[in-house]
């Protein structure tokens, strides 16, 4: 059972879009109820909801995020995950030193396509830059989701030998 975290700066954005584009994708796959996918910010507030715009993109896109609440990481959240994708490099550097058990288990989302390059925050953006982002976000989601679940699979094996 794939389980993978996507965190970001405060979980109002790209995280939280992320989080439920993944899980739109994963439900056209057979092994749909076997995922666990969640979000989380490296400087989250507990509870906060999704930023206005966020809401708005993923509503377009028939997905509704409205009861999404934010959430920090902390270990205890980050031991349940296979895979742990991040939207920056800073944001992988943060977790790798605070959570240096993890390491293995974290990437940049970007690195999924062999890159390592920031998703940009829209936070304090227009309307566009939400889009942007989200359209990015999917892209990269939907592009090689056998890719998510064999990466997993992989870090899986590689922590029980």
């Amino acid at each position: 059972m794939p389980s993978i975290l996507i965190v970001c700066t405060a979980n109002i954005c790209r995280s939280s879009m992320a989080e439920a584009l993944l899980k739109q994708l994963v439900t056209q796959r057979p092994d749909a109820d076997e995922w666990i996918v969640d979000s989380a910010g490296v400087w989250a507030l507990y509870g906060s909801y999704p930023a206005p715009l966020s809401q708005f993109v993923m509503q377009s896109m028939g997905i509704d995020i409205s009861d999404h609440q934010s959430k920090p990481v902390s270990r205890k959240l980050l031991q349940n995950f296979d895979l742990i994708l991040t939207m920056e490099k800073e944001q992988k550097d943060i977790l790798k030193v605070e959570f240096a058990e993890f390491t293995d288990r974290i990437y940049m989302l970007s690195e999924l396509e062999g890159v390592k390059e920031d998703i940009v925050d829209p936070i304090g953006g227009e309307l566009v830059d939400y889009q942007a982002t989200a359209l990015e976000l999917r892209r990269i989601l939907s592009a090689d989701l056998d890719g998510i679940y064999l990466l997993t699979e992989k870090l899986k094996n590689k922590e029980n030998n």
